[in-house]
């Protein structure tokens, strides 16, 4: 896939995302519990056990955020480089957790986080008096914190 045609997919994305997208209380909420619900499911991979001893808990995690990363640097590279530091951040948070907390205590916080932050979602949609975009294809679970970061760096006035 050539660069010119993954932007227009991300421009494809991004004007249906924003379609269903356009209530500002929407919106707000969006930028809180769409960042926070990609943190939990990191967080909740991290918890999946780990067989054997060769790999420590977050394997699974770590799997995840390098696909989701690929997906990203594919529509775009500065937005795959600012997914990045997203993913990374994640996943230092949730080693920070896991250390202070325990893997329990971190599963406990990630699944308050996910069952809150998508109560909020469903708030969002019922204002906006559409459905998530996620209900029409699964993709746009991906393209939710990609739009959320893009709306950041339109912000600073950077390109993605």
């Amino acid at each position: 896939m050539n660069s010119t045609s993954s932007v227009r997919a991300l421009d494809r994305y991004f004007a249906s995302y924003s379609g269903d997208h356009r209530n500002q209380t929407n919106q707000a909420i969006h930028v809180i519990a769409v960042p926070a619900i990609l943190w939990s499911v990191v967080a909740l991979l991290w918890c999946i056990p780990v067989g054997g001893t060769w790999f420590s808990s977050g394997i699974w995690a770590a799997l995840a955020m390098f696909a989701a990363w690929m997906f990203y640097n594919r529509l775009s590279r500065p937005l795959g480089l600012g997914m990045l530091a997203v993913l990374f951040f994640c996943g230092c948070l949730c080693r920070l957790l896991e250390a202070r907390l325990g893997l329990g205590g971190l599963l406990r916080v990630a699944v308050g986080v996910f069952v809150l932050a998508w109560i909020a979602q469903f708030v969002g949609h019922k204002l906006e008096g559409r459905k998530p975009s996620f209900l029409t294809d699964l993709t746009y679970l991906l393209i939710g914190p990609a739009w959320v970061l893009a709306k950041f760096y339109r912000r600073m006035g950077w390109r993605y």
